[in-house]
């Protein structure tokens, strides 16, 4: 519009002009003439004339130039057109698909998305999106298509195609292939925080604590979780780790893997008892019987009692009497008195045994104490008094159920 006006503003100065000089060469009797010739031919015309031609050739040669650059450029201006009015649908589409997709319209979303992907300026986003979509109605060969396709359009964006991938799989209990893809993105980026709180996730689901326990450094350093949080899952992977030490019956891994262990983790009281719990295990109990037996004397621990009734040693004996030693400070405790019997029965004083288990069911009818006093009673031959004695067991059995 603003071109429209400039032309007709210059054809009205031209006409005003071309006025003017025609007033001006009306003064003279001869206001002159243009002669012009080309072979035989000729044309002779006034000042006047020849001027006024050239403003109108001036100006039918400006309008054709200008519908000619015009005309040029339409092929380029309609598909112009065409790619802003995709654009604009795609994103429409974008939007429509993610809405969709929150709502629970996977099918719809995924079609939608799909559809105008090609024409998206970010085609990524949208495979991406779809790729969700298909994992929500469970159809995976669909989702890793777009997966595909989004690896493709990704670039520079192969870290997040990677992230969504790992964590579909994640969310389809498809750990292998999620550990597969973390540990590529790992190597490409070794403290994104996403990659690590995945593969937290991952070596917490299958049990691989040493692997976890390895990534509790990187955990810790990039910040991924607070301090006593680190603290936390160090000793739980910890226990894991010497519980398994314990099953295999690997003495020598359960001491090495306890000394590596950080102090602070150490002096934690339930970390101590699956020390002591994983050596009587394997088999040496001797090895921390005594360390059992300082730690009870500096802080009374009816756990480290337990554990010190199940170590097996050749000297029964003398581990009762250490347990009797007990009794003048602790003489209400219903665990020591159940842990006396027990030693007692291993060394075959079931007179001892049977006084030390009727006191402790007196002060708490445990379970165990039950069953270990019918035991009792069997060997000294008073089977009614056994029945009795494992049917209040049960009884309390049943109670808890």
């Amino acid at each position: 519009m603003k071109n429209i006006f400039y032309f007709l503003g210059s054809l009205c100065v031209a006409i005003l002009a071309a006025f003017l000089i025609r007033q001006w060469l009306g003064e003279y009797d001869n206001p002159g003439y243009v002669l012009m010739g080309m072979g035989h031919w000729s044309l002779e015309t006034s000042v006047f004339i020849f001027g006024i031609g050239q403003i109108i050739l001036f100006f039918l040669m400006y309008v054709f130039f200008r519908l000619f650059g015009v005309l040029i450029r339409l092929p380029g201006k309609i598909q112009s057109k065409g790619k802003k009015i995709k654009f604009n649908r795609s994103q429409e589409a974008l939007i429509s698909g993610l809405v969709d997709l929150a709502e629970g319209s996977w099918e719809k979303s995924e079609k939608t998305l799909i559809k105008h992907a090609s024409s998206s300026g970010a085609p990524l986003l949208h495979y991406l999106t779809a790729a969700k979509a298909a994992q929500s109605r469970g159809a995976i060969e669909k989702r890793d298509e777009y997966l595909r396709a989004a690896t493709e359009e990704a670039g520079d964006s192969g870290l997040a195609v990677g992230l969504t991938q790992a964590e579909m799989h994640l969310s389809s209990n498809q750990f292998d292939k999620a550990l597969e893809m973390l540990i590529k993105l790992q190597s490409i980026d070794s403290g994104h925080a996403s990659v690590l709180k995945m593969l937290h996730q991952v070596y917490e689901r299958v049990g691989d604590w040493e692997a976890l326990y390895k990534l509790i450094p990187a955990l810790h350093e990039h910040k991924i979780l607070m301090e006593a949080e680190v603290h936390l899952l160090e000793a739980e992977t910890l226990e894991h780790l010497l519980s398994v030490a314990a099953e295999k019956g690997d003495i020598n891994e359960i001491e090495v893997l306890w000394l590596s262990i950080p102090l602070h983790v150490q002096t934690m009281q339930r970390m101590a008892h699956i020390y002591y719990a994983a050596m009587i295990e394997a088999g040496s109990g001797l090895k921390v019987e005594d360390n059992i037996v300082k730690s009870i004397l500096q802080s009374w621990d009816e756990t480290l009692l337990v554990l010190y009734a199940d170590i097996e040693t050749a000297d029964h004996k003398n581990q009762l009497q250490t347990a009797e030693q007990w009794l003048s400070v602790h003489s209400g405790s219903a665990v020591l008195l159940r842990v006396l019997g027990k030693i007692s029965i291993k060394c075959f004083q079931f007179e001892k045994a049977e006084q030390y288990l009727t006191k402790s069911v007196a002060i708490d009818p445990s379970v165990a104490a039950y069953q270990m006093l019918g035991d009792v009673l069997i060997e000294k031959g008073d089977q009614e008094k056994a029945c009795e004695s494992y049917r209040k067991g049960l009884e309390r059995v049943a109670n808890a159920a």
